[in-house]
């Protein structure tokens, strides 16, 4: 059973490592999932985590490195040569191996493939290498089973067994043909159950699905995701099968997604961490932080032009917050449903569709939120006609904003800018000038000032 992670663990950890006892070391962390020993080096002193390294097996800090965050894993591999690099990247699957040295300089990464003893390994590294990270190339691993589909059944099971062995995990059989063209897919129930002489094409499922290596890592997500795939076959444009994607690296590109766009809609420019530098994080929440000055300024100026409106009836003044708050929750509401829709490919109908829609919501929201609001104005013995401008212009205010949360993001997206853009300051600051200026427009149409 693998040992709770704790500070006495670290402490015991460390000592171990002071009185350099490797076989009390190796024997500690011998049960302990290498994602684990991943968050042990992250409590660490360097020093312990290069002495941990460099004890440790190449196969288990292989995985290990996988499991590191980008900066500590820039430490590790600074102190590590070439050769020692080149073992562990023999340990890993192509795509991660290609992940690893693509974080490395030109340079030194010529160096580590030179390094490494597998040479079709590292011919298939090498050839991952040339791909961008955000598309099916990037993603993609060059390990899988494949037959053709003109070998007999105990052909295929022969050749099967022997890429299986370089195989972690095998999600799915590929056919092709003796061009490498991807022709289908093999059941295994279909294959025991065959008879010896059938031809691999008289039981193979013509039927697959397949992605382009050019395709954007974002759209291969969405087809895993709505074929709800485990691996997926990506070939190039001549069809011929070049690799295949698991849903273990899908899943990462869903969550760097994910975590990108919480941050846009939280006003973050760049990606960053909590760890990251003053410069960093300052870079990052300042833009949209000016935005939402220069957006309190103008809402503060047109504050400033019904001044005269303010003196006549001051009760406006402490409705302003109020007004500016729904049209800010509002837009940010219809912009995440909207921004959500798009993520996942399932908005139905036309944009007009969806604006109408919308309308038909906020008008059912804004009649009874404006209902409340003057039924506590009649509580509280408020002007009848300062309860009706309020409730008015929160019906209106509510509408609009429903419109431009609802809008702006299916046109940023019409213009290849992330809507996600769209659920946070942007919409927040942009729809408080407008409910302000809203509101204090509809209140000079009927107070008449």
């Amino acid at each position: 059973m693998a040992i709770e992670i704790n500070d006495e663990f670290i402490r015991h950890l460390e000592m171990l490592i002071e009185k350099k006892d490797d076989h009390a070391i190796i024997e500690l962390l011998a049960e302990e999932h290498t994602a684990d020993i991943a968050e042990i080096i992250d409590e660490l002193e360097f020093d312990d985590t290069t002495y941990l390294f460099k004890l440790l097996d190449s196969e288990k800090t292989a995985e290990v490195l996988l499991e590191l965050d980008e900066y500590d894993r820039a430490k590790i591999l600074e102190i590590l040569s070439a050769k020692e690099i080149a073992q562990k990247i023999d340990e890993m699957d192509t795509d991660d191996a290609a992940d690893i040295l693509g974080e490395l300089s030109v340079e030194r990464k010529s160096k580590v493939l030179s390094k490494i003893e597998d040479e079709e390994h590292a011919k298939d590294i090498a050839d991952l290498l040339q791909y961008h990270e955000d598309t099916a190339g990037g993603l993609m691993a060059k390990e899988l089973v494949k037959v053709n589909e003109n070998w007999t059944v105990p052909t295929c099971v022969r050749k099967m067994r022997s890429q299986a062995q370089e195989v972690t995990r095998v999600h799915s059989i590929y056919v092709v043909d003796d061009n490498n063209v991807l022709k289908g897919r093999l059941s295994l129930k279909d294959l025991l159950v065959a008879p010896a002489s059938a031809i691999i094409s008289d039981v193979a499922i013509p039927k697959v699905d397949f992605v382009n290596v050019n395709e954007k890592s974002d759209e291969v997500a969405r087809i895993m995701q709505k074929y709800d795939l485990d691996a997926i076959p990506v070939v190039d444009d001549d069809m011929r099968l070049l690799g295949r994607i698991t849903i273990d690296d899908i899943l990462d590109v869903i969550t760097e997604e994910a975590d990108k766009d919480y941050q846009l809609a939280a006003g973050l420019t760049d990606d960053v961490e909590a760890d990251d530098s003053l410069f960093d994080l300052t870079r990052a929440r300042l833009p949209w932080l000016v935005l939402g000055l220069f957006g309190g300024l103008t809402s503060a100026s047109i504050i400033g032009g019904f001044d005269s409106a303010l003196n006549l009836y001051p009760q406006l003044f402490f409705y302003t917050p109020l007004i500016g708050a729904m049209a800010g929750n509002v837009g940010v509401q219809s912009s995440a449903i909207i921004v959500q829709g798009l993520a996942r490919d399932n908005l139905r109908g036309t944009t007009f569709q969806r604006l109408i829609k919308e309308i038909g919501l906020s008008l059912i929201n804004g009649i009874i939120l404006a209902t409340l609001v003057f039924a506590m104005g009649f509580i509280v013995n408020q002007d009848i006609k300062i309860s009706f401008t309020i409730a008015s212009s929160l019906i209106i205010v509510i509408i609009i904003s429903s419109l431009v949360g609802t809008f702006v993001p299916l046109l940023l997206e019409k213009k290849g800018i992330d809507p996600a853009v769209a659920t946070g300051p942007f919409i927040t600051t942009s729809n408080d000038i407008f409910g302000i200026l809203i509101y204090f427009s509809i209140a000079k149409i009927i107070l008449g000032f």
